[in-house]
């Protein structure tokens, strides 16, 4: 419980003087930005450097890397066109340089903590992250051009040509569902393509949700048309003046979420800042006017904030259903956008209000690291026992493991409560098919004494990814595998993540259409195996030629209820992760197939877009007349299959 881990100081006065994460995040990362600016050293030096910062630091990190990471920067290998003159992450520019920064440590200055030493370092880790992460970086120029490859690599040959291509089809893709929605749903918070129509969810005049949320896919992509047209709806439009409630966890995954990054991709990528250098901080602004109104949700009595928040007012309300519990996995999937926010512009209230939450839930002692699906926002306890990783409780999971990455590695009750989590996964939760022996994740509907209840949400596809993402801390796995750290458990966990992939790929190979159900079932034997009793590989290859209810589509079992797509992103997501980690051609083509489905079966007629379906089992599937907001976004479909189909070492996780 936080009672021994205590990393925020939020629970005692006596240790208000010392420096919080956030203060050590904020020193630290301004620090980094003046190291990159003013220093260069060898690899070599680097590796050695980085050992004895290690031994030697006191809390002395860099920029987080694995979200919104300062050291990415994949678009010098798209586009070519960065100066190398970029800085890190953009600091609030009304704030004075030091606003907000904690104390400074006592005692005689080492290397380590001198500003010297603090700079050589630094700057030694990125090289050593170059010299991993980028294909070739480990040649002189000279080595790379004589073999008739560029600075980041050989030539494309003809495969990566066709994934090239198919990069494009995914632009495309995006580009015929926005020009749609441009066309017939400007500004509406949903779209419906076949009745050319929309609806705000937020009266007068919505949110945008769709523009908003797509704004860093259109810049990744360098789609700058599409992109002026959607800031100049954000700029003269969007305004937060609606005396009605909104979700708190939606609308800070998507309003938020898409402001704060848009406005680290237009610092970061080059040519995407306005004309207008006084519009630069546009987005910012934007996003700390929308945060200090969803402040509200956190005015509970137990600081779990209420499920809704009323924006004109930044009134918090209770959920409407639930027995007016709040999901949990909504109030804990509040703090990377907070955090980050509290980063941005020194207002350290962000980030103690996000973590308050995690204590709470700490506080309560949950079995084994698996957490009720409720908590009550006036009590801060949860409400029954029921336990999945589906609905209501999945990104409370993913959030540890990327809490921990978000501040390198500087919090580490975040991966003790991951690593406890994935150990209950294993011990309650993990069992297998009776005939393909496929892994399942499922359920205990009454809690973890109660029974197993086989059944896979889609949403659960987030697990194999973050998985893999927690084992390698967003290394590639061969750089992995070289660290003292990597052992058994850690190969044990890759494969578990391979299996989970596979079971998730099987949801959509399983259907005619090769779309997945919102919901599987599995098949399981008399007496269940479990994987706390015996490891079992697969012993299918997901052969889709095998017809329906036979071999290993036996094991899957779609009701009627459940038969719908979403265009839920999980899945792609685990993909994209797997591909970049392991570097296996094998969930780059499973990527493709998803993408070749979701073109066949769910493209409106007339080029007007794309739409969520109503049966997957069918062909054609009934369509439900709805572009999920989130199919256009940079955390969902479209941006995990356009990174998929990048070459492999372009992209830094």
């Amino acid at each position: 419980m936080y009672t021994t881990r205590d990393p925020f100081n939020l629970r005692s006065k006596a240790t208000r003087a010392a420096p919080s994460a956030f203060q050590l995040l904020q020193t630290a990362a301004t620090r980094t930005t003046q190291a990159v600016e003013s220093t260069k050293q060898s690899t070599k030096q680097a590796v050695e450097a980085t050992k004895q910062a290690i031994q030697d630091s006191d809390m002395s990190f860099a920029v987080p890397r694995n979200l919104e990471s300062a050291s990415r920067r994949f678009e010098e290998n798209v586009w070519s066109k960065v100066t190398g003159n970029e800085k890190g992450l953009p600091m609030y520019k009304d704030k004075p340089t030091g606003y907000g920064y904690g104390g400074s440590g006592s005692g005689k200055r080492g290397f380590v903590k001198s500003k010297k030493g603090l700079v050589t370092i630094t700057l030694l880790v990125l090289g050593v992250f170059y010299w991993l992460f980028v294909p070739g970086s480990n040649q002189t120029p000279a080595a790379r051009l004589s073999t008739g490859g560029g600075w980041f690599g050989s030539n494309i040959d003809k495969k990566e040509s066709l994934w090239a291509k198919r990069q494009e089809a995914v632009k495309d893709a995006f580009l015929l569902s926005w020009n749609a929605y441009e066309e017939h749903g400007w500004g509406y918070d949903e779209y419906h393509p076949v009745a050319k129509t929309g609806r705000y969810m937020a009266q007068p005049n919505g949110l945008g949700w769709i523009i908003v949320d797509a704004l860093d896919t259109m810049m990744i992509m360098n789609l700058t048309k599409e992109l002026k047209h959607a800031r100049e709806w954000v700029s003269t439009t969007l305004d937060y003046e609606k005396d009605q409630d909104v979700n708190t966890f939606e609308t800070t995954i998507r309003m938020l979420g898409g402001l704060l990054s848009a406005h680290y991709l237009q610092e970061t990528l080059p040519g995407l800042k306005p004309a207008n250098s006084n519009e630069e901080d546009m987005f910012l602004e934007k996003a700390t006017d929308l945060a200090d109104r969803l402040v509200g949700a956190y005015e509970s009595p137990s600081g779990i904030p209420w499920a809704s928040v009323r924006l004109k007012d930044s009134k918090g309300e209770a959920s409407h259903a639930d027995g007016g519990a709040s999901s949990t996995a909504e109030a804990t999937s509040l703090q990377l956008e907070m955090k980050y926010l509290a980063y941005l512009t020194g207002e350290e209230h962000y980030w103690e209000k996000a973590e308050k939450i995690m204590q709470v839930v700490d506080d309560n002692g949950a079995k084994d690291g698996l957490v009720p699906i409720f908590i009550y926002a006036d009590r801060g306890t949860f409400r029954g026992n029921e336990i999945r990783l589906g609905s209501r409780g999945d990104s409370y999971y993913e959030y540890l493991i990327k809490q921990y990455l978000q501040t390198q590695a500087q919090e580490p009750v975040y991966l003790d409560m991951w690593e406890e989590t994935l150990r209950g996964v294993k011990k309650h939760l993990l069992t297998y098919t009776k005939d393909s022996h496929l892994t399942v994740l499922a359920e205990r509907p009454s809690g973890l004494d109660g029974h197993l209840h086989p059944k896979m949400d889609h949403l659960v596809c987030f697990m194999p990814g973050t998985i893999a993402l927690a084992q390698t801390g967003g290394l590639t796995l061969d750089a992995a595998q070289k660290l003292p750290s990597w052992g058994k458990l850690q190969e044990e966990n890759m494969q578990l993540a391979r299996e989970l992939t596979k079971t998730c790929m099987g949801m959509y190979r399983t259907t005619a259409t090769g779309l997945s159900p919102e919901i599987a079932h599995f098949e399981l034997g008399d007496e269940p195996k479990m994987y706390k009793d015996e490891i079992l590989p697969s012993n299918t290859d997901l052969d889709p030629t095998v017809e329906e209810g036979e071999g290993w589509k036996k094991d899957f079992i779609i009701k009627p209820a459940d038969a719908h797509n979403l265009q839920r992103p999980e899945t792609a997501e685990s993909l994209f992760y797997m591909w970049r980690i392991t570097g296996d051609e094998m969930y780059r083509e499973w990527g493709w197939e998803m993408f070749s489905s979701f073109l066949a079966h769910t493209t409106i007629e007339g080029g007007r877009g794309f739409t969520s379906v109503n049966d997957v089992t069918k062909i054609p599937p009934p369509s439900r007349d709805n572009m999920e907001s989130f199919w256009l976004v940079r955390r969902t479909l479209p941006t995990h299959f356009f990174f998929c189909f990048l070459r492999y070492g372009l992209t830094d996780l």
